[in-house]
């Protein structure tokens, strides 16, 4: 039975989560020190961050319309190859052009999740598909947790280490997913290519003019405008500000790995009932807020410097697991059940448009005003999307929070 499970396609498809992200968070914490050869300003690194943002902007709806025409087993098998194409292009290069073509590359492809989740909704009888979703959550904790202590570790040995790991991963990925993975998609279900399908942006900037939505998606923006800009500054400033290596940068991202592992899995089902979205999101912004300044506070020196770093950390992680599901049930509570799928497009959109603008910012920022500065901004930053959650919160919703 055990063996049988092995070999199935759902399990192949959240292994493939599981890689997916466990490359992703094996890099994260490491990509500072491998660009150290470069001598990248904080600017072109964070650009590294937004090239990918961007690519993944652009190729996203290609992908998935793709995936509607030809199938997940074509697209998901490309994807994942160009995955590892990317980590083994980024271990060897030895020019900053090939590292910005490497994230381009990962970007352009990085639709492994998103069709993977189609994969499994294909697969999945109408009454399992919850579950089987919920094991999608499962997989990305698994990868997001022990990404860091497995890239942390290698890099001690050698920086590039967890890179060629990374790509070998993908590289096995993709010979399992090509021997086992059956295509999901009927072709009596499949959809003719068009490029009209990448008209739908009109269709939900429509959803903009509804008054409700405007400050409610306005502090969704900013909130990844400015998470995305400190996420993609922090390990440098770890360097910087406290001369933490790799090893000690792992631990941080193990700690929100494993926070908002339990929060999101869990924790926020029992949350929403008894608290309810509403205070959920005032809540989890107000801490996420505070935990940014309080970060920028933090002397480089100190007995406790460590441990206020790993206290701000939780609060972090915990603050943004408890706001983001609740703001996109706040979100959802504001617009008619037809317009559900826009709203979603929409807020994927403008989650990428922040992750492409706001780690170039959070750069600039600290190459002009110093390591404490991105944290600070942030944490302002952040004070301004919890002013317009606020007055979001005021206006009328179609259906009463949870």
């Amino acid at each position: 039975m055990g063996i049988r499970y092995l070999r199935s396609p759902l399990f192949v498809v959240l292994l493939t989560i599981v890689i997916d992200r466990l490359g992703e968070s094996l890099i994260f914490p490491i990509l500072p020190f491998l660009v150290e050869q470069f001598h990248f300003d904080a600017l072109t690194l964070t650009l590294l961050f937004s090239s990918f943002a961007g690519a993944q902007f652009i190729a996203a709806p290609l992908l998935g319309a793709l995936s509607d025409h030809w199938g997940r087993r074509p697209v998901l098998l490309v994807c994942i190859a160009g995955t590892a194409v990317s980590y083994f292009l980024f271990a060897a290069a030895t020019t900053p052009w090939l590292l910005f073509v490497s994230r381009i590359i990962d970007g352009i492809t990085g639709g492994v999740v998103s069709t993977a989740q189609a994969y499994i909704a294909d697969t999945s009888a109408p009454a399992d598909r919850a579950k089987n979703f919920g094991l999608t959550g499962a997989a990305f904790g698994i990868g997001f947790i022990f990404g860091p202590a497995i890239g942390g570790s290698l890099a001690a040995v050698n920086l590039k280490l967890p890179i060629l790991f990374a790509g070998s991963l993908a590289l096995i990925n993709v010979v399992m997913a090509y021997f086992i993975l059956p295509e999901s998609l009927p072709a009596a279900q499949r959809s003719p290519f068009s490029l009209k399908n990448f008209g739908v942006q009109q269709q939900w900037l429509e959803l903009f003019k509804t008054r409700s939505l405007q400050s409610l998606m306005a502090s969704f923006f900013i909130f990844n405008f400015a998470f995305a800009g400190f996420t993609s500054i922090f390990v440098l400033f770890l360097k910087r500000q406290f001369n933490w290596g790799p090893a000690e940068a792992g631990i941080v991202f193990v700690i929100i790995g494993v926070v908002s592992t339990v929060v999101q899995a869990g924790l926020i089902r029992s949350l929403i009932p008894r608290f309810g979205e509403n205070r959920l999101s005032v809540a989890g912004m107000a801490l996420i807020g505070t935990a940014l300044l309080g970060i920028a506070a933090i002397p480089a020196t100190g007995a406790w410097s460590a441990t206020s770093i790993y206290l701000c950390v939780v609060g972090l992680a915990f603050g943004v697991g408890i706001m983001l599901p609740s703001l996109r049930g706040v979100i959802s509570n504001h617009v008619r059940d037809e317009d559900q799928g826009k709203i979603i497009g929409a807020s994927q959109s403008l989650q990428s448009i922040a992750g492409i603008a706001g780690p170039a910012w959070a750069g600039w920022v600290f190459d002009r005003w110093g390591g404490q500065a991105p944290a600070f901004q942030s944490g302002l930053i952040m004070a301004i999307a919890f002013i317009f959650l606020i007055l979001g919160l005021r206006k009328p919703t179609y259906r009463p929070s949870a």
